[in-house]
């Protein structure tokens, strides 16, 4: 039976071994396959290899104007989305902005 220790070793070697087997068949495999697009003329956008996101089309979006304010810390919400603590459990009408 093998101790603790062994093991440890042994699996440090094994992962080891894995990442150096990884790294060897990467290569050959990005290579084949850099090679099968440029024989077919397949391009990345084909692939849906895009790493960026594409820009939204439309009219950007600003921001929504306050609707709350926290007298004590003068914090502001605009009524969207989960409430902050300050107001979370209160009536709201005392926290209203005036305009």
């Amino acid at each position: 039976m093998s101790s603790y220790r062994e093991l440890l070793a042994q699996r440090e070697k094994l992962e080891k071994q894995i990442e150096e087997a990884k790294a060897r068949e990467y290569a050959e495999v990005l290579n084949e396959i850099k090679q099968k697009m440029a024989d077919y003329g397949i391009t990345l956008a084909e692939l849906g290899g895009t790493r960026a996101k594409p820009a939204k089309a439309g009219r950007p979006r600003s921001g929504v104007a306050p609707k709350y304010r926290d007298p004590a810390s003068g914090s502001t919400w605009s009524g969207r989305g989960k409430p902050p603590r300050w107001i979370a459990g209160q009536d709201r009408e005392k926290f209203l902005i005036e305009k």
